[in-house]
């Protein structure tokens, strides 16, 4: 990959703030040096707007994307919206998954995400029967990601268990069967399967984590191989915890603990672990989550859409939980929406204004998520990091007028659309709002959306 030159009108860096006309230079995927205040260079490719590093989607159920609008046109709950959610699960094989998914993760890229966390539990066939290559569908979902320019963690998930209720562990349904590998020693032997190396990686561009779905599909001692296998390989560990009260109840009935204390118990808990939600927590569950100073990766937009309820994100931030973010169902992909919508649940719970900054809103978005998925290079402007840039246009409507403010008019007013130019590991992957590897994205959704109706 040839030496890259870029002039930025205004950068924003994490834990920098703000510097104008600054030259960009990187050699292949990596930046080599940032140096702000120089005229710009007659080869250097202008970026007009507030350039950002690349946004990190911590998680993501690409197959959910066929969900928007449907599960808008009624009501229900979450358990309402999750037979939905299943029905579309079923449908789904390698090559349909991976049209799907090439197709979202184009959306992504389209919107200023440089990586996306894959929460990954589609494993089997229908019925449960595996297929000849025993991680088909994962490899369908990191091929995916490839074509649509974007890097990957495919965070693939221990999933054996229907639910849990007060009686006890439910055994899977007929339509969870393709998530299930009988036991956690089961998922373990399946991953072996994965050619990789001994950090994790399959690819330069894509790696592979580990999750435990939620104390409601796996069983505390089948957490032991999953927790382990992220431990040899210094992986990722992504779990969803306490998103319905629910849970917390039936947790408590059947175990005498909450989910938080489950996971802690189980040695589940650590500085790589992302637990997802996090919704309806006590102060004992904050204290143990920041004192094992992983990451709490709130949801707002899913969150909102489903009526969970708002995360306690300033209590797990002040106890030592870095906050990331992700867009999870993808009832929209747009993590500028995202970071605002944690500031506004903190708003709306406090009836108070500034609880989060833009500053620490786009570090959630950009440094810590990346962090989280194992990219810990990833997500700054910074000689050595990986050559990710986002520019946002500072002239459409939503941003006209800004003056001396682009971070907070970027963090609080702009969209996705605002989205211009985006660089992925060195390489142009949007271009004036256009994205330069999927030529026609809407007709891509469109068309791998219907074929699932």
């Amino acid at each position: 990959m040839p030496l890259r030159r870029w002039h930025a009108e205004q950068v924003w860096l994490p834990g920098r703030g703000l510097s104008r006309d600054v030259l960009v230079e990187a050699n292949g995927e990596r930046f080599t040096t940032v140096t702000p205040g120089v005229t710009a260079p007659g080869d250097a490719t202008r970026l007009r707007g507030l350039t950002l590093p690349g946004f990190a989607n911590a998680h993501s159920h690409a197959f959910h994307r066929a969900l928007r609008g449907v599960t808008q046109a009624g009501k229900g709950t979450f358990w309402t919206w999750r037979e939905i959610m299943y029905s579309v699960a079923e449908r789904l094989d390698p090559d349909s998954y991976f049209r799907l998914a090439r197709a979202v993760y184009a959306e992504m890229a389209r919107a200023g995400i440089s990586c996306v966390g894959e929460f990954h539990y589609l494993h089997h066939q229908p019925g449960g029967a595996p297929y000849e290559s025993p991680n088909a569908m994962g490899g369908a979902l990191i091929a995916a990601a490839a074509e649509a320019g974007v890097r990957v963690t495919l965070l693939d998930t221990c999933y054996l268990a229907g639910g849990l209720d007060r009686d006890g562990v439910v055994p899977l349904g007929e339509r969870q069967l393709r998530f299930g590998d009988g036991d956690g020693e089961g998922w373990a032997a399946r991953m072996s399967a994965f050619p990789l190396d001994p950090h994790g990686m399959l690819t330069p561009s894509a790696r592979v984590g580990a999750a435990i779905h939620s104390v409601r599909a796996v069983p505390p001692e089948q957490m032991g191989p999953v927790v382990a296998w992220a431990h040899q390989y210094g992986a990722p560990l992504h779990v969803h915890l306490s998103e319905q009260l629910a849970e917390n109840e039936a947790c408590v009935a059947v175990y005498g603990v909450s989910p938080t204390r489950l996971l802690y118990d189980e040695e589940a808990l650590g500085p790589r672990t992302s637990v997802v939600h996090a919704t309806h927590l006590s102060a004992s569950d904050v204290l143990l989550l920041g004192g094992s100073r992983g990451y709490a990766c709130i949801c707002p937009t899913t969150e909102r859409d489903l009526g969970d309820g708002l995360a306690p994100s300033l209590e797990l931030s002040s106890a030592g939980c870095e906050l990331t973010l992700g867009s999870d169902s993808h009832a929209v992909i747009d993590m500028l929406e995202e970071a605002r919508g944690v500031e506004y649940g903190e708003r709306l719970a406090r009836q108070s204004r500034g609880v989060f900054g833009a500053d620490e809103l786009l570090s959630a978005a950009t440094r810590a998520g990346h962090a989280s998925l194992g990219w810990p290079d990833a997500g700054d402007i910074a000689p050595g990091a990986w050559a990710d840039l986002v520019t946002i246009g500072l002239d459409s409507v939503r941003t006209a007028g800004i003056g001396d403010h682009p971070a907070e008019s970027a963090v609080f007013a702009a969209t996705a659309s605002d989205v211009r130019d985006v660089v992925i590991s060195g390489r142009d992957v949007v271009r004036d709002g256009v994205h330069l590897l999927v030529a026609d994205l809407p007709a891509e959704l469109d068309a791998a959306i219907r074929a699932l109706r």
